[in-house]
């Protein structure tokens, strides 16, 4: 009877650990980032392409009219390089540690900073990024609706920049209750090749415009520090357009991987045909939307075009369609942070009626705060340097050289100190020209106008 009893206990132990780990199963399972992994690489191709090129295409003419030809070809292509190397970092640290994947973006900032510490450095700044992203695609999909309609129909009774915002927030009550990552590919899909095709109509139809009469590129302010206020603001803005980082390892996380096939390899091949999609669509409408109009380019390029209608027309119900697509993948990992805390945490049920619920009460959210606050060109300075700057520029470099440690002053110390300084420079700096911009377009603005 005696060695009964441990025997017991011990088998007792054994199936309460089997048993909590069958439950951690099915929690993950359910949750939307480790629920599927079976995507292909180029679903890691549309991915990226929608993550990154957002309606913040359009205002780099404008972001180029503020920089100078000088600075502003300088910190796109420095960007585009920077952030691609931080990218690839982000695909290797992936699965650097055998046997383990890092699904989320604060399950690598916890191995590198400690579990406390990396969720208080990782999630504030990626739930402002992926949450400041909706409200700006709730206020982007609002006002494109409303250029398309008042292109098609400019005698038609005016409506409310906030009514178009309801129609536009409609859609995501429905498509947020697409489950996962994979579920959300055609429209991911759909919502990249508009993000090319509205690029492609916005140079193709600036350059058929030609350069226009007493076209000036000097810098428009009429004081130095309107010039430098403009100037951060505009770097903020480049900042904004290549935020894609905030989702990536989420991406990542939906692809299969064996020790012998790691999910690097189908991540990296995507990512690089997804930034040569983004180089096609930036620096074309970039440079020769600036090089057209000079400094009287708009903060939107479509608005600068004005006819042929039905060309601008279509822009705007491309771009309308594309940041729908943005919005559910941004939205995805949001989604997974709240279910997360609320299975795990505090122990609800994982069923449909809580991510209904859920799910439905974030899309309000969002839509409240867009129709609130849409100041929608200074939001993009303010977001793109103090949200974006860190997670795209230099937190992965930071979290590089605290896991894999380089030598001093070997070229791998030298490159990831010098994004780190260039995306504090920014994180600092942008928001200045950003908040004066909200200051200044609040000064004229009524509530839900």
């Amino acid at each position: 009877m005696g060695t009964q009893a441990p025997a017991d206990h011990a088998y007792d132990r054994q199936r309460s650990v089997e048993e909590k780990l069958e439950k951690q199963k099915a929690i993950d399972e359910w949750l939307p980032i480790t629920s599927s992994r079976n995507a292909k690489w180029w679903y890691s191709t549309f991915h990226n392409v929608t993550a990154m090129v957002g309606a913040g295409v359009l205002g780099l003419p404008y972001a180029m009219a503020e920089l100078g030809w000088g600075p502003g070809v300088a910190v796109m292509v420095l960007s585009w390089i920077i952030t691609l190397y931080t990218l690839w970092q982000m695909v290797e640290m992936h699965e650097m540690v055998p046997g383990r994947r890092f699904d989320r973006y604060h399950e690598l900032g916890q191995y590198a900073f400690g579990e406390k510490l990396g969720l208080y450095i990782v999630v504030p700044q990626q739930l402002l990024v992926e949450v400041g992203v909706n409200i700006l695609y709730m206020v982007t999909g609002g006002q494109s609706l409303q250029k398309f309609k008042t292109t098609v129909c400019p005698s038609c009774t005016p409506i409310k920049t906030t009514y178009f915002i309801m129609i536009f927030a409609s859609v995501h009550f429905v498509l947020s209750h697409l489950p996962n990552f994979n579920s959300i590919a055609g429209v991911s899909l759909a919502a990249a090749v508009m993000s090319l095709t509205y690029s492609t109509i916005a140079w193709t139809a600036s350059l058929h415009k030609g350069v226009q009469p007493d076209v000036q590129y000097g810098y428009k302010a009429n004081s130095t520090a309107g010039t430098v206020f403009n100037f951060l603001a505009a770097l903020g803005d480049v900042a904004f357009a290549y935020a894609g980082h905030n989702v990536v390892l989420e991406i990542q996380a939906t692809i299969p991987s064996t020790p012998e096939k790691p999910s690097k390899g189908p991540m990296w091949k995507g990512v690089i045909v997804a930034y040569i999609i983004v180089a096609l669509c930036y620096f074309p409408v970039a440079l020769i939307g600036y090089w057209m109009f000079g400094n009287s380019v708009e903060g939107n390029i479509l608005i600068s075009l004005e006819k042929p209608a039905w060309l601008i027309a279509m822009a705007n119900m491309f771009v309308v369609i594309h940041v729908i697509g943005s919005y559910q993948i941004y939205a995805m990992p949001v989604f997974d942070m709240i279910e997360t805390a609320l299975v795990k945490k505090l122990h609800f049920k994982p069923t449909r009626t809580l991510r209904f619920v859920t799910r439905n009460i974030y899309v309000a959210f969002t839509m409240f705060i867009g129709m609130t606050f849409p100041f929608f060109s200074g939001l993009l300075s303010f977001f793109g340097g103090f949200a974006f700057a860190p997670t795209t520029y230099f937190l992965p470099c930071i979290m590089w050289l605290a896991i894999y440690k380089p030598r001093r002053y070997s070229l791998s110390w030298w490159t990831n100190w010098f994004c780190i300084v260039v995306g504090v420079l920014l994180m600092v700096l942008a928001p200045i020209g950003g908040l004066r911009l909200i200051i200044m377009q609040a000064k004229t603005y009524s509530f839900y106008s």
